[in-house]
């Protein structure tokens, strides 16, 4: 064979093998788009907030294995232990994708999920049923197991081979049905969209009162009425986290309806950078916190920026870490 016949087989098998590739590698990115969306098309449109995370991705971040490095390895509860040895799943490892929806209700907020990973479906079916109610619905194999708390229970159903999705209401079987293209529907549909490439992210509500919620969870010395009262006056509250370099780039907008909110909102979170950045350089916080961690967290003060903008806008992941309010 000629010189000039070796050379144009071998271009066409270096073309042949790139084409392979970039088909390879527009699969799995079609794929985890649509997985993507198939997890969060089925979260309820009155949904008070909704939380995304995409664990495949996070797994290969640097970051993530950094942070697990900083978390204090204790023992493994022994209940915990169990369910590993008879189910084989282990969220650590098996969990691929998971949305949670929180429901505001009269009484206690309801939960409804859908997560996807390596099920054995016949380990985790027979686990339930051993300890709980299996009923069929429609086609569908239910499962309902007890919780801690008396009376709570957890209701779980397959959709698919490395599908599942659950709750904590009283019914699962009205989440399973499709969700209707509503107004609150493509309200969620937008904001998701924003966040598309973001790994982890997080889309508050206003009638899930945010502001509400901190104040209540806050340390005494930590709680804020002013505070509470601004966030609760934002629309929507979007976070989004996005690995890069050995370190977690997060970005947060907030939506209001009016100008002089935002901007008293903008102040006070730069009042409390500011108070923050002076209390990691205190004395007693270099004493007392892991220089480690300490460093963690004032390279993340530094590296904030609130910035009140007027117009909603996606998130541009690629910026450093900021806080927007639209």
């Amino acid at each position: 064979m000629t010189r000039s016949r070796w050379t144009l087989w071998t271009a066409v098998i270096l073309l042949a093998g790139c084409l392979v590739g970039l088909d390879a590698y527009l699969r799995l990115r079609d794929s985890g788009t649509t997985s993507r969306s198939a997890v969060l098309s089925a979260m309820p449109s009155d949904a008070s907030a909704v939380i995304f995370a995409d664990l495949t991705e996070l797994r290969h971040a640097p970051f993530t294995a950094e942070f697990y490095s900083w978390i204090p390895k204790g023992q493994v509860d022994a209940e915990y232990a169990q369910f590993l040895r008879d189910t084989g799943f282990d969220y650590e490892r098996d969990l691929d994708r998971v949305a949670v929806s929180f429901i505001k209700a009269e009484k206690d907020s309801k939960l409804f999920a859908v997560a996807e990973g390596r099920f054995d479906r016949n380990k985790v079916e027979a686990y339930a049923a051993r300890s709980g109610i299996r009923e069929n619905r429609s086609g569908r194999e239910i499962f309902s197991v007890p919780l801690g708390d008396p009376g709570h229970t957890i209701s779980f159903v397959f959709l698919s081979k490395n599908k599942i999705a659950l709750t904590d209401a009283a019914d699962i079987a009205p989440f399973l049905a499709p969700v209707a293209d509503s107004a609150d529907m493509r309200n969620w549909r937008e904001r998701f969209a924003r966040v598309a490439g973001s790994p982890v992210f997080a889309v508050i509500r206003q009638d899930s009162e945010p502001g509400s919620a901190l104040a209540s969870r806050a340390p005494g010395g930590f709680q804020s009425p002013q505070l509470a009262t601004l966030l609760n006056q934002l629309q929507w509250i979007t976070l989004a986290g996005k690995p890069r370099e050995g370190a977690m780039r997060i970005v947060a907008e907030g939506e209001c309806a009016n100008e002089q909110t935002s901007r008293q909102l903008s102040d006070m979170l730069n009042g409390m950078l500011a108070l923050a950045q002076a209390g990691l350089n205190g004395p007693q916080t270099r004493r007392g916190l892991d220089p480690r961690i300490r460093e963690a967290y004032l390279e993340m003060i530094k590296g904030a920026e609130v910035a009140p903008n007027w117009m909603i806008r996606p998130l541009p992941m690629k910026s450093s870490s900021a806080v927007r309010l639209t």
